[in-house]
């Protein structure tokens, strides 16, 4: 176990974090899932900016790689364009 203050601190931090990243990252899954079970074009139009959004803000955040977020952010585009 760490002794400085500031150590001690950081451990603190560094767990509030990996949860938000969690649990963040798992809302996102769960959405491009629910967008990829879509069959409606207009529903998954909707819910594929929801999507794009999220993914974007887990790249800004280094929760996903840049490259990553871009794939994912290709396929979904073409799904939903040939629903």
């Amino acid at each position: 176990m760490a002794n400085h203050k500031s150590a001690l601190k950081r451990i603190r931090s560094n767990e509030k974090r990996r949860v938000l990243n969690r649990y963040q990252h798992k809302t996102t899954r769960n959405a491009i899932k629910a967008l990829r079970i879509a069959t409606d074009k207009v529903d998954a139009t909707s819910k594929l900016s929801n999507v794009i959004s999220m993914i974007d803000k887990l790249a800004k955040k280094n929760i996903i790689h840049d490259n990553k977020a871009s794939n994912l952010k290709s396929k979904l585009t073409k799904f939903v364009a040939k629903l």
